[in-house]
């Protein structure tokens, strides 16, 4: 067996202590399972192996790419499978697990003004693209994004809950995984409702985000969210902690903020079956003060 074929078919667990609502099931997709910790793992494998099998790149060229953290470190694991040199770029307030993880793989990371966000990072990236021919996979306007999650992570989610699931609900960061579980679930019945999650105003939560409109992913289309809920850093950070001390589900605060938005949507059904993204692994996080 390949390492890459350990990436997708993760467990769906349901959550038995924290729904208040006793008729309606929620589960949790546990990403974190992927080899390389997190839902990343699926698009940075579709991006990788799509721009081989094209020939835009090939083994021994440099790929430069802008990231908040996990797609970094599959990105960074995957480009090591695959005999590729690697640059990448990430507001320097990311946790080092995050940044020891990527120069792990042997990638090399360059730490952008905090104060600037991703977006600066995103920029930076494009120009070293420009500059030096470097390739930007660019997750952000790359199909093999969403492609991914269509072939993969929607299948699975309707194949384990027998196809009952009424809503999914996702974290929406570069909005690949949302985009890409909604064509599938859409196309099983259309029906499903599907749930993004954003950041409140003034709310800081990795792997969520609320873009300003230039720096909207272009893979995103409104048309495919049914309903987006607001999500504060509080109701985020608790529910993180309550995922681990209350079910054994160890994972990140954009986790505990897809589950917040699952509980809100519960509170609103007479009954209903909730598949909710929980995108990585609590140890991600313990140089923050995430869980003290």
């Amino acid at each position: 067996m390949k390492l890459e074929e350990l990436i997708g078919n993760t467990p769906l667990i349901e959550l038995e202590q924290i729904p208040v609502n006793k008729d309606v099931k929620i589960y949790c997709k546990l990403e974190g399972q992927n080899p390389g910790g997190s839902v990343k793992d699926r698009a940075a494998l579709g991006m990788i192996n799509g721009a081989l099998e094209r020939g835009d790149i090939k083994p021994g060229d440099t790929l430069v790419e802008a990231t908040s953290g996990n797609t970094g470190i599959a990105l960074a694991m995957i480009a090591a499978m695959k005999g590729l040199e690697i640059k990448l770029l990430m507001p320097e307030n990311a946790t080092e697990e995050r940044v020891k993880s990527m120069k792990a793989y042997g990638a090399e990371v360059i730490l952008t003004p905090a104060e600037k966000t991703i977006e600066y990072s995103r920029q930076l990236a494009e120009e070293m693209a420009e500059e030096h021919g470097f390739f930007q996979l660019n997750q952000f306007a790359n199909p093999d994004n969403y492609i991914m999650h269509e072939k993969t992570t929607g299948p699975e989610i309707w194949r384990d809950t027998d196809g009952k699931i009424t809503h999914f609900v996702s974290a929406m960061g570069t909005t690949g995984t949302i985009m890409g579980v909604s064509r599938y679930l859409k196309s099983q019945n259309p029906d499903v409702q599907i749930v993004g999650t954003q950041p409140t105003e003034g709310s800081s939560i990795p792997g969520i985000r609320r873009w300003s409109p230039e720096y909207l992913p272009k893979i995103f289309e409104a048309e495919r969210v049914d309903q987006i809920v607001d999500v504060s850093q509080k109701e985020a950070t608790e529910m993180a902690r309550r995922m681990a001390k209350e079910e054994g589900v160890f994972a990140g605060m954009s986790s505990g903020g897809a589950l917040t938005a699952a509980l809100k949507i519960a509170e609103t059904l007479d009954e209903g079956v909730i598949v909710c993204i929980t995108c990585d692994r609590g140890d991600r996080y313990l140089s923050s003060s995430l869980f003290e």
